[in-house]
């Protein structure tokens, strides 16, 4: 089958590895102009880990592991560590395989076979599905004129904003949380989002003069401001609770005004110079802690994987497992079905929707950990950390 791909991430990869081993041919067609190799170090946890096996790639994943949440601790405005964070936490069980974000995607992008192809600087505009009778998404319905071989049988007519064109077999949006590829098929994202009240940031911190060593994370309420280090380099790294903020999420300058607003008024600690490496970043991230929740993944022959269809926020800690598994879901029930995705979809979903429904209800116990409210909050939290032992320093 002639497979496209929309978004370079983990999940995309991973859909663009396996079916493309399978003999498909696969476009991957991602909006950046390079692959997205920022993010804090990431989980692959319980039958992830298989699934990675499957796709041979877990002996070069564990080659990269890390334990970088060992060696997080909660400081106060001194700097001075007042509690551990625990490990049950972070971790699941020991086999759980914490690497950096950049080396998964690095690995799984090295692994592509020649059957699956990336072209960057591009992203989905319409869509006409000939299975599912909706147009594309835009109301203009139709054939968009490409007029090619395959005019005669099913598929998906597809307009790039790059005003290239494609007829594809199968669509796969793995293209995140603001997926174009949901909205085009399935409706604004509104209808599908749950804000859980978090906001997210990230920037490289060049001028921080230690890049390996202990992690810091100091709390005022309701906010969070640390120092990570991973992979040779230091981090700054942000949390603060609010509500669902609208924002263009292509708008740097404006998600870096959204977080020095959180913080205004916050000198202590770290805080003014940790924001001042956000405003100089351009690589800087900016994220809410949300998830995606739709009654199905699929519709004719356009399918979600990933966040795209089931975002269960960062807080979950379970977001790249969910893509290693549904990827590798989707290309197995393909294979078993004959590629017939009307019933390959419905066995991906009753599969991989277990998995999804058990991460995005483990998300606010992180969140009351992580963002207590209060001063009294915060101080109460560090001593129970300590008095049980669990984060004792």
């Amino acid at each position: 089958m002639n497979v496209l791909v929309s978004g370079a991430g983990v999940a995309g990869l991973a859909c663009a590895l396996e079916l493309g081993t399978r003999g498909h041919d696969v476009t991957v067609v991602e909006y950046a102009r390079h692959l997205r190799l920022t993010g804090t170090p990431i989980d692959i946890r319980g039958d992830a880990i298989e699934a990675a096996d499957r796709m041979g790639l877990l002996a070069r994943i564990k080659e990269r592991r890390v334990r970088m949440s060992e060696l997080t601790q909660f400081v106060d405005s001194d700097g001075e560590p007042v509690a551990r964070i625990p490990m049950a936490e972070v971790s699941d069980s020991d086999d759980d395989i914490e690497l950096l974000r950049e080396d998964l995607v690095r690995i799984l992008a090295d692994a592509l076979p020649d059957t699956a192809t990336i072209r960057f600087g591009d992203s989905i505009e319409t869509l006409t599905d000939s299975d599912s009778g909706d147009g594309d998404g835009n109301g203009n319905g139709g054939n968009n004129g490409t007029g090619d071989a395959h005019a005669h049988v099913g598929g998906v007519d597809v307009r790039f904003a790059s005003g290239r064109t494609g007829r594809y077999d199968l669509v796969i949006g793995a293209d995140g949380q603001h997926s174009a590829v949901r909205r085009l098929v399935f409706g604004p994202e509104k209808d599908y989002l749950r804000h859980l009240g978090v906001y997210f940031a990230l920037a490289d911190h060049p001028g921080e003069t230690r890049s390996e060593g202990t992690n810091s994370i100091y709390n005022v309420p309701r906010r969070m401001a640390g120092v990570f280090r991973y992979g040779g380099k230091a981090v700054a790294v942000f949390q603060f609770r609010s509500e669902a903020i609208d924002y263009d999420h292509h708008d740097l300058d404006a998600q870096k005004k959204i977080l020095l607003d959180a913080f205004a008024g916050y000198r202590s600690w770290r805080i003014p110079e940790l924001l001042d490496a956000a405003l100089a970043d351009p690589g800087f991230f900016f994220t809410s802690a949300s998830q995606i929740h739709l009654p199905a993944w699929h519709r004719g022959r356009v399918v979600l994987v990933g966040d795209a269809g089931y975002s269960p926020a960062f807080l979950s800690g379970r977001g790249t497992s969910l893509a290693l598994t549904g990827a590798r879901f989707l290309a197995e029930e393909l294979e078993r079905c004959g590629n017939d995705h009307t019933t390959a979809y419905p066995r991906y979903e009753a599969r991989q929707r277990p998995y999804v429904t058990f991460a995005q209800d483990r998300v606010h116990s992180g969140r009351d950990r992580m963002l207590p409210t209060t001063w009294a909050a915060i101080a109460a939290r560090n001593k129970a950390l300590r008095a049980s032992g669990a984060g004792a320093l």
